[in-house]
């Protein structure tokens, strides 16, 4: 596993997203994807499923230094007092007595910037927060916090995969050495059948997930956190690490088309 360096922290490139993973299930497809070696685990307040994460963590017998941990509060919660509530809830359902990561979730019209910033601040300075970060934060939101509020941001987590460009964002993120985290790496399936991906993957004895999931992972700074819940999606995503995608096959993916958005609530800023 390769790992990024950010704001003091070591971020696996590769961890399992959980959104819509519930209960049982949940806590299933966590200790199957510690069992397999994974060492990033990504949630969030709005998740509801921290309490079974932490469940599938205390069972897994992974030390807690090496594990990768980042959970989220939600836009309706930026207020300083709410901020601390949220978080304070996670730990107690996660179990732990700190997160490694913990992002802004959406941004908020309302929000006030600087003042949730002193607030993670704080949490970091605790000691209960290694790092903090954003999520969803488009260029002209990323720009005030990091060159006006000069928070240390360990990462935007945003929207990328090989359907949808993100190249301002990435440009502005590499000068400031601050990971791209992309969530929906796999355009929440739609890459499986891309005839173009499904070619470059026979050539390679791979699936096009595993040829869309490679793509990212070759670029630097950015690492993905595919949400699985079998075994098998686990394993095959781990196995995506192995593959050596050519000069020809970079072509080919560049040429597709780059405007398919998967996620976009009505509470979502205006995209660069």
């Amino acid at each position: 596993m390769e790992y990024l360096q950010t704001q003091g922290i070591s971020l696996p490139r590769l961890g399992l997203g959980t959104f819509r993973l519930q209960g049982d299930a949940c806590r299933a497809a966590v200790e199957s994807a510690l069992g397999l070696g994974y060492r990033h685990i990504d949630t969030a307040e709005m998740y509801g499923n921290e309490d079974p994460i932490g469940v599938a963590i205390a069972a897994s017998g992974v030390a807690r230094r090496d594990l990768h941990v980042t959970t989220k509060v939600w836009h309706e919660n930026l207020a300083p007092d709410a901020i601390r509530r949220a978080f304070d809830a996670s730990l107690d359902k996660l179990g732990l007595g700190h997160v490694d990561l913990y992002l802004v979730h959406w941004p908020s019209k309302g929000m006030n910037l600087p003042a949730m910033f002193e607030t993670l601040m704080k949490l970091q300075q605790e000691g209960r927060a290694r790092a903090i970060g954003v999520a969803n934060f488009n260029l002209a939101l990323l720009k005030t916090v990091v060159e006006e509020i000069k928070a240390p941001i360990a990462c935007n987590q945003i929207e990328y995969h090989v359907m949808l460009d993100q190249s301002p964002l990435r440009r502005y993120l590499a000068a400031k050495s601050i990971p791209l985290v992309a969530y929906c790496p796999l355009a929440q399936g739609r890459v499986a059948s891309d005839p173009t991906l499904t070619a470059i993957g026979r050539r390679h004895g791979a699936s096009a997930a595993q040829v869309a999931l490679k793509w990212l992972l070759d670029q630097d700074g950015v690492a993905a956190i595919p949400k699985a819940s079998r075994m098998e999606s686990q394993q095959a995503n781990l196995d995506a690490q192995s593959i050596g995608l050519d000069d020809e096959d970079m072509k080919a993916i560049a040429a597709l088309p780059k405007d398919i958005r998967c996620v976009s609530p009505g509470f979502a800023p205006a995209w660069d």
